[in-house]
């Protein structure tokens, strides 16, 4: 890890109003757009580091004045591929060795992308690099250790836990709504769903297994 950050941003709905006032209160050091989230890099007058895709969804004039700026490096796809673009975006990011990944554009209109995007935190888990999906009223990120949680950095008052592995055990809670104490979560259970931290911080303390957190505001 070089401490480095990395934003992507996606073809998904984006909040352009959510996305500015998201990117003046954190920096970024590298910006990877993909595909149609090109425009979204546009409209706020971004330079990305990186373009990737297959780029059939967003317009020729975009994709041809970004390939004409000096510095930024461009990696077309084939449209008929085995990956998605996000997916490739997210590999682009795990190659630079960064502290942290936060993707933009990741949610939307369409379910099996959102879905496929969750389940595409996996891949820079396992190489230990903090990721999350971020979006006007969701943080989404994947841990498999012990985690504080401090009230003032929230995404939003609600707090849900869910199992990604088929079995998490030994989940503690301490300074939520509804505490936990050494409790097993099993896939297909909603019990994690919709918690509070009511403390200045939070634990979340784990012996086994993923957890998906979702920070969301209504």
């Amino acid at each position: 890890m070089n401490g480095i950050k990395v934003l992507i941003v996606t073809g998904g709905k984006v909040s352009l109003a959510f996305m500015k006032e998201y990117l003046d209160k954190k920096a970024f050091d590298k910006i990877i757009a993909v595909d149609k989230g090109l425009e979204a890099v546009q409209a706020l007058s971004l330079k990305p580091d990186y373009i990737i895709g297959d780029f059939d969804s967003v317009s020729k004039d975009v994709i041809e004045y970004y390939k004409g700026l000096e510095g930024v490096k461009v990696a077309e796809y084939d449209p008929m591929k085995d990956a998605t673009d996000t997916e490739l975006g997210i590999l682009a990011a795990m190659e630079l060795k960064p502290e942290e990944i936060v993707i933009l554009g990741a949610t939307g209109n369409r379910a099996d992308h959102m879905i496929a995007n969750v389940s595409l935190l996996y891949l820079p888990l396992r190489e230990n690099i903090k990721t999350s999906l971020v979006d006007d009223h969701n943080k989404i990120y994947l841990i498999n250790h012990d985690t504080v949680l401090y009230r003032g950095k929230l995404h939003g008052p609600y707090v849900s836990l869910l199992p990604f592995t088929e079995i998490v055990k030994g989940v503690t809670l301490k300074g939520f709504l509804y505490p936990l104490q050494k409790k097993t979560l099993t896939l297909g259970s909603s019990l994690g769903v919709s918690n509070e931290v009511t403390e200045e911080s939070a634990e979340i303390l784990m012996e086994s297994g993923i957890l998906l957190v979702i920070e969301a505001k209504d």
